[in-house]
């Protein structure tokens, strides 16, 4: 049984930083491509970064340049470090596996982590 854990969310002012984690168990996910994504009220789930087995990476334009994600392959855990934070990265961030492209792999979610950027 696949699960992922996510923990890290928090209140932060505009322009600062977060660093997110995921745990992720049920099988060994070395192989898999995984990404972050986030959950805005009022808007559809955004994919927020993906890392693939060999460590390369894609962001899209939204947080390109802010965000990095970044994974440790013996602990099976996600990370994904946010700087310079802004009110439009509010959302619950959630973890998951990927195919190709962006989609999610797995129908399992977390619970997420909450991400609030105000002053």
């Amino acid at each position: 049984q696949v699960s992922f854990a996510e923990s890290g969310g928090g209140l932060v002012q505009p322009g600062g930083s977060l660093r997110l984690s995921c745990a992720a168990s049920g099988r060994n996910f070395i192989a898999y491509p995984m990404a972050w994504y986030r959950d805005a009220p009022g808007k559809q789930r955004e994919f927020v970064a993906r890392i693939n087995s060999g460590g390369s990476t894609y962001y899209p334009d939204s947080v390109k340049g802010r965000f990095t994600i970044s994974r440790d392959d013996a602990r099976n855990i996600i990370y994904l470090q946010m700087n310079n934070l802004k009110p439009e990265d509010t959302a619950a961030y959630y973890c998951n596996a990927v195919n190709y492209g962006v989609d999610p792999l797995f129908d399992t979610w977390g619970q997420g982590t909450q991400v609030t950027v105000s002053s």
